[in-house]
């Protein structure tokens, strides 16, 4: 399911570096990006893609099946997860990116560390996405800078082993905006061109189940950014609690597809995903929902 609309630029897709509108289905759809965990603990995959000639496999498949970014990560950053030694980090992702952007695939490197992050794009990685917004990593602003890659940053208040502690809120949707604000003024001091930035809410990182929900039903508030909203819901415990205590993870991928349409409609840029396929036949079916409301097709 491949087309044009993996080969446009991954901010300028729908109008540089300001928010989606949302998805009337006659414009450009939300960017797809699939996810690649090159790890052996991820919650998501237990580790099914560890091996590099399996990961750049997958990778293949979650292009055929209409991946427009692929999303390479060698850290889980799931609740209580340690963190990697850097070489190892390095030692995971740079042997995917290279041969996935070889094969002229947009790939992001899923990153905290600068120096993983400057060896991906120095191997064909064209976006960072770093889950700290620069906060983990001192190093990580002027790096981004130096590249002119694109950056999503999202919102992180700590660590996975200290997240769960860290969601506390006055107004969710409105602290998340303020503080994503604040990460924004500090990344473009260093020196990121404002245009290249791409804001994430950070579902599920110190953040409880309701507090997800408000996040996304308001995805408006952090729109008033001006900037391109990345929505990271594959797959998160917050989905697993509308499923029996006993369902594999894969079965999140249909609350996923909804949560994807559903953010779309809301004005989202782009959607990280597990399940490619399920996301771009769902957001199909909203393209041609929406234009037969209209009446385009006769």
């Amino acid at each position: 399911m491949t087309d044009a609309r993996s080969s446009a630029e991954p901010v300028e897709a729908n109008g540089g570096g300001t928010a989606a509108a949302p998805f009337d289905g006659l414009g450009e759809r939300p960017q797809v990006w699939g996810v690649v965990n090159v790890t052996p603990d991820s919650f998501s995959d237990g580790g099914r893609w560890f091996d590099a000639d399996a990961a750049i496999a997958h990778g293949l498949e979650l292009v055929a099946d209409g991946a427009d970014v692929l999303d390479v990560g060698g850290e889980s950053t799931r609740p209580g997860a340690a963190r990697v030694e850097p070489d190892e980090e390095v030692r995971r992702v740079v042997p995917v990116v290279r041969e996935l952007a070889g094969r002229g695939i947009r790939v992001s490197v899923d990153t905290m560390r600068a120096a993983t992050a400057l060896a991906a794009v120095e191997a064909g990685a064209e976006i960072i996405n770093d889950v700290s917004a620069g906060l983990a990593d001192a190093a990580m602003a002027p790096i981004v800078a130096e590249t002119g890659a694109h950056y999503v940053a999202m919102h992180w208040r700590g660590h996975s082993d200290r997240m769960d502690s860290l969601a506390e809120y006055g107004d969710v949707a409105a602290d998340v905006r303020d503080e994503l604000a604040a990460r924004v003024d500090a990344l473009v001091a260093a020196g990121i061109a404002h245009e290249r930035l791409i804001l994430d809410p950070g579902l599920g990182f110190a953040k409880r189940g309701e507090q997800n929900w408000v996040l996304l039903g308001r995805l408006d508030v952090l729109a008033e950014l001006g900037l391109p909203i990345l929505v990271g819901a594959s797959r998160k415990r917050f989905l697993g609690a509308l499923l029996p205590d006993d369902a594999p993870v894969a079965e999140r991928d249909l609350p996923t597809a909804v949560v994807s349409v559903l953010s779309a409609q809301a004005g989202a840029w782009g959607v990280r995903v597990h399940d490619v396929r399920g996301t771009t036949r769902a957001l199909d079916v909203l393209g041609a929902w929406q234009s037969g409301r209209r009446g385009q097709h006769t």
